[in-house]
């Protein structure tokens, strides 16, 4: 391919196009305004939002439902810093974003100048790489490498520029690059992880998030049916795995389903496939100690630097989840020839998921309006959903619930913060799911803690931009998961967890131009969705949801907090000399 001479701007321009960016989400700003004049007759659609952490959510979301990089671009200083949480985000998500961040001008690093801030310390430890344009002439160069290593090592990635390396001239060529193929792993993995599922006695697969991105889900079938494996998500990714397979018996983690626990508990290997199996997502939950610590474990994961990270394994592959499992397959079927389906085993996983359901459903019978039930109304949106839209959910209380009730068939459905656990991660998200998927309805999950951090800004994006998401905003008046902490721990010492003053949610999105709802009986749950769904507007559900602690889930973070211990009586500080 023959070299061009261009401006930096549109060698970094020229770049995103060759690797089929449409979207850069961002607020406006001078440090790269020379490189957004070219945005429209390259084809790419700016996207100005109200804070850049919406922005990187944004370009997190998109690029989880399309599998390709996705790029969020600020000003320099205090634009780069807002993009710093929810780029941690992406990281947990082995998410390819590429966050440009424009710098102080090469000649006045160092000197404190106006929104002068060291960028590249900030997302060191939260990028898969980065970089700094050191010479304008290897705009192009640089831009391609933070593509590049954002499709192969999974993950986000930072390009850092010089404000005035936008400006020059320089030759280069400008193509797509690669991504390279990992193979299914050694074959010696293979055949070791092959001959101890042929001898298990009760194998449990867990489906992770890269089953998912690996597009999996067909060969993690095929091996559950052949050895009648049960199989249960990974925390947060209820998407891994299709709900309705008799095989499936729900996700593992905080508020997710006891059929899944109690059936990884019974097993002797468990099957870890696309996971890192991390360590909030294998902890005690509902009193069960599920995890097996005597079973074999076999993990595989494209990522060797979390096999082993959390749980000792017996086998450990470094490939490709979809290849390692197709091959697995195939050499267990040599193994086990004619191996007939276990109904023993069948019959168990179709018990313990009735016994689970019957629970379910208990809790969440509630007739209960003016407030709702949580449950209840959890019951009744997630069924009101149609088939193959796309939830992205928050943090919080009734965002964890809500892991016990979301059911998908296909993969790239269910969004979240994951570990990172970052209030305000919804919307944004959401936002760029839509754009990735204009065809399904997408619906942003928060409380209305949350809510209030990014979503209530945002939806003047999603009218601006024309983007129908539709928000549900759980509104019970309290940040319910610190609140549970206060109730069980502190003795009912209510301090932050309260919101007594929220406005009304609906008539504030009517405001700003979108449809807003408010329901607060079960009966209109289904309706008002359905309704939301067809309007194809932006629209912003405000569910009056009763709190306090007869609704509250289990306390958050069990693992990390103790009964406290006081020396000093009551106020006594007031009488100190």
């Amino acid at each position: 391919m023959a070299k061009l001479k261009m401006t930096p701007s549109e060698a970094m321009v020229e770049t995103m196009v060759a690797e089929g960016v449409k979207n850069v989400f961002g607020i406006v700003g001078s440090a790269y305004m020379d490189a957004l004049d070219l945005f429209p007759d390259a084809g790419i659609r700016f996207i100005p939002v109200a804070h850049e952490q919406a922005a990187t959510h944004a370009a997190d979301g998109l690029a989880r439902v399309t599998g390709k990089p996705q790029v969020c671009i600020g000003q320099n200083g205090p634009g780069a810093a807002n993009f710093v949480s929810a780029l941690v985000a992406a990281y947990w998500a082995h998410s390819p974003v590429v966050a440009i961040t424009p710098e102080t001008g090469s000649m006045g690093i160092g000197t404190g100048g106006f929104q002068e801030l060291d960028q590249m310390p900030m997302f060191e430890r939260q990028t898969v790489y980065q970089v700094r344009v050191n010479r304008p002439q290897r705009m192009a160069e640089l831009a391609r490498r933070a593509f590049y290593m954002a499709k192969n090592l999974n993950g986000p990635t930072q390009l850092n520029i010089p404000r005035d390396f936008f400006y020059g001239e320089c030759t280069d060529e400008i193509y797509e690059t690669p991504v390279i193929k990992r193979g299914a792993g050694s074959f010696d993995d293979l055949e070791a992880a092959a001959k101890l599922i042929v001898e298990a006695k009760y194998p449990v697969i867990v489906a992770g998030g890269g089953v998912s991105q690996a597009d999996a889900v067909a060969p993690v079938k095929a091996l559950a049916e052949y050895i009648t494996a049960p199989v249960v998500n990974s925390y947060l990714h209820n998407d891994s795995f299709p709900a309705s397979h008799k095989l499936a018996c729900g996700p593992i983690g905080y508020c997710g389903s006891k059929a899944a626990m109690r059936t990884l508990k019974k097993a002797d290997v468990i099957i870890a496939l696309g996971t890192r199996l991390g360590p909030f997502g294998t902890l005690p939950q509902y009193d069960i100690v599920y995890w097996p610590d005597d079973a074999k474990l076999i993990q595989c994961d494209i990522n060797v630097n979390v096999l082993g990270l959390s749980k000792r394994a017996d086998v450990y592959s470094c490939g490709d989840v979809k290849e390692f499992t197709e091959l697995l397959v195939k050499r267990v079927k040599e193994l086990a020839p004619g191996l007939a389906e276990n109904a023993e085993r069948l019959n168990d996983v179709q018990k313990e998921k009735e016994i689970w359901g019957a629970e379910l459903d208990e809790w969440s019978s509630s007739p209960q309006a003016r407030p709702m039930h949580p449950r209840r109304f959890h019951k009744e949106w997630t069924r009101a959903l149609p088939e193959g839209s796309i939830v992205s959910t928050d943090i919080g209380n009734n965002a964890s619930i809500i892991n016990a009730y979301l059911r998908f068939e296909g993969v790239r459905q269910h969004i979240s913060a994951l570990s990172w656990g970052n209030c305000g991660f919804a919307y944004g998200a959401a936002m760029g799911c839509k754009i990735g998927r204009p065809d399904v309805p997408v619906i942003a999950f928060q409380g209305d803690g949350a809510y209030g951090i990014s979503g209530i800004a945002e939806v003047m994006t999603a009218v601006r931009e024309n983007i129908p998401v539709i928000a549900i905003v759980a509104h019970n008046h309290e940040w319910g998961a610190e609140k549970k902490n206060q109730i069980d721990y502190y003795d009912n010492r209510f301090v932050g967890a309260n919101l007594p003053t929220n406005p009304d949610y609906a008539k504030v999105a009517e405001d700003m131009g979108a449809l807003g709802f408010t329901v607060d009986h079960p009966d209109q749950v289904g309706d008002i969705m359905k309704e939301a769904i067809a309007s194809g507007r932006p629209c912003v559900i405000n569910a009056i949801l009763q709190g306090g602690e007869e609704v509250l889930a289990e306390p958050f973070r069990r693992d990390a907090l103790q009964m406290p211990v006081r020396y000093l009586d009551k106020y006594a500080h007031l009488n100190a000399k």
